[in-house]
């Protein structure tokens, strides 16, 4: 048999580019499988991408390490590199296991649904479906299987949090579903197994063809990497499922102008039904020595404590963006930029907003005060007020605690950040003891944050169908869009404007941007030359645009990375 050589890809991630190396006469290395090579006098794991020609003295691979991705992944991850700008050995250690693994299990028919089963499923056309809160998606994963269950390869189900995944993957097994699970997970899914169910990182499943992909709360920012590098699950499925041709079903609380591009929109059943009833609270003029929570929040969370709930009362406090917002102690307005809207914040005696679009003196543009208070406090501070105003012992949660849920390890009041909306499974009212963080956070997608953290919060107190319990948010913006939206349920006036603002700023999917920073992040955007590509100064950097991801991301290929650190997220 003739000499062969492989085209190698270390996982040196600076170095990143492709090397051949010999195989002599092996015939068991294929695209995907995990090698040992040396490198630069190191010995070093790698994967192999192609086939080489012999040409010269080449080095030996020194090692066969078991298998890696199936070769059809190989070439989605090589697109993920350059589409998110980053090394591919990024992906492909993503999708690779955490030990060798050199043999794969039988995989199981796809048996048909019981009778039973099969009438629970919900039959919705694949495409982007605005989809209630605190509707069941299982129906519609049923559904899923059901259809491309006489199609070849795996049916793709991901949901935002792991303990939601494991939750759900009993759900479908209890059903009859053949579902990928156990500590042999990885396997199974590169054997081809009918069902794998998991969190973000389940995109990049090992398995050789997608029949379908279902994806829960699309729109959810657990779907998108914050760490380098930056991909998200919809635009990598989108890609995938296009190469299978599989269908895929996206939900969404909120579709996003990013979702609803080059996708069918439909609205799911119960659209008004399926949220939970919605409680807004004016604090505009009230005493400021009555509490974290108003009159309001107080009947209703003593309302809350007379029932059963194991967890009766949740009351959330999260900060977003930097610093306090501050409002006016006269009338209750909020201090906002007059440019762009967004809060402004205290800078030594002056107020300005994060962009510091206009420095101006410490007043309300309202009624002219000049007595001005910060209107938030951390999650102790919260904590402590809300259990003497209830008289109640009080449990506090936030990401940095260990994980829990409603049980005998918490109090009947539970106080913290988001954190509590995926540790707590049920209770009768949920308390935003700040909800204008959330509408006057200084990031694109703030309305998304708001109404996803809403909708989480339904899942705790049940839909407005039930009336089993709701949500109360405390604001001083009672008239915003979003609270108007969240009250009546109906949406579709909010995401048109979302779409609008998408279109007229450029943001995706109307155009491209990418953020840099780091210590060479002035000398990296300095050799951009392309003139397609604009380049603004950032808080952590710089902010680069261009009209699609192509152009942008040919551009950043394009430029000498500097020796210096720095960080590039494409969205």
């Amino acid at each position: 048999m003739a000499a062969r050589a492989v085209k190698i890809v270390t996982e040196v991630a600076a170095v990143d580019r492709t090397f051949d190396y010999s195989i002599g006469d092996e015939d068991r290395f294929t695209v995907g499988d995990r090698v040992r090579v040396d490198f630069n006098h190191r010995s070093v794991r790698g994967w192999v991408v192609g086939d080489a020609t012999v040409d010269g003295e080449l080095k030996p691979v020194r090692k066969w390490l078991g298998l890696g991705p199936p070769p059809e992944l190989v070439s989605l991850l090589d697109w993920a590199a350059r589409r998110w700008y980053a090394p591919w050995a990024r992906f492909l250690a993503s999708a690779s296991p955490a030990r060798v693994v050199t043999t794969l299990p039988s995989v199981p028919a796809k048996a048909p649904l019981a009778e039973n089963v099969a009438a629970t499923a919900v039959h919705i056309a694949p495409g982007v479906i605005h989809l209630a809160p605190t509707l069941d998606p299982l129906g519609l994963v049923l559904a899923a299987y059901d259809e491309t269950r006489r199609s070849d390869g795996s049916l793709l189900v991901i949901v935002p949090y792991e303990g939601w995944a494991s939750r759900l993957r009993g759900r479908l097994e209890q059903r009859g579903c053949p579902v990928a699970s156990g500590d042999s997970q990885w396997e199974r899914a590169r054997a081809g197994w009918p069902v794998v169910v998991g969190s973000r990182g389940t995109a990049l499943a090992p398995v050789p063809r997608v029949s379908g992909a279902v994806v829960i709360d699309a729109d959810d920012e657990a779907l998108r990497s914050s760490a380098a590098p930056t991909w998200d699950v919809v635009s990598m499925l989108r890609e995938r499922c296009s190469r299978d041709g599989a269908p895929v079903w996206f939900t969404s609380m909120l579709p996003s102008a990013a979702l609803l591009e080059g996708g069918t929109y439909q609205r799911g059943p119960d659209a008004v039904g399926g949220w939970p009833r919605v409680q807004p609270i004016d604090r505009r003029d009230r005493d400021p020595h009555e509490g974290v929570l108003a009159p309001g929040a107080l009947d209703a969370a003593h309302r809350a404590l007379a029932g059963s709930e194991s967890v009766a009362v949740v009351v959330i406090s999260q900060r977003l963006g930097a610093g306090r917002l501050v409002a006016c102690s006269r009338c209750g307005e909020l201090a906002r930029c007059a440019i762009c809207a967004q809060a402004e914040r205290e800078d030594g005696d002056a107020l300005a907003c994060a962009d510091d679009h206009e420095r101006r003196a410490r007043f309300c543009r309202e009624c002219g005060s000049t007595k001005l208070k910060n209107v938030i406090s951390g999650v102790k501070t919260v904590a402590r007020d809300v259990g003497d105003q209830l008289g109640q012992p009080v449990t506090t949660l936030t990401a940095a605690a260990p994980g829990a849920l409603d049980g005998g390890a918490l109090t009947r009041v539970v106080v913290g950040t988001e954190a509590v909306l995926t540790r707590v499974r049920r209770c009768a009212v949920v308390i935003f003891a700040d909800f204008d963080q959330y509408l006057l956070a200084p990031r694109v997608g703030a309305r998304h944050a708001a109404v996803s953290a809403v909708g989480r919060a339904g899942r705790l107190v049940g839909s407005r169908r039930e009336g089993r319990g709701h949500v109360v948010i405390q604001t001083r913006r009672v008239r915003d869009v979003v609270v108007d939206a969240l009250v009546s349920g109906q949406f579709d006036a909010l995401i048109e404007d979302e779409v609008a603002t998408a279109r007229l700023l450029a943001l995706p999917p109307y155009g491209a941007i990418a953020s840099v920073s780091g210590d060479g992040a002035l000398e990296f955007v300095s050799g951009l030359s392309s003139p397609e590509i604009s380049v603004s100064p950032s808080a952590e950097g710089f902010t680069l645009r261009a009209r699609d991801v192509d152009t942008l991301t040919s551009a950043l290929r394009a430029a000498e990375r500097p020796g210096s650190r720095i960080r590039v997220a494409v969205q």
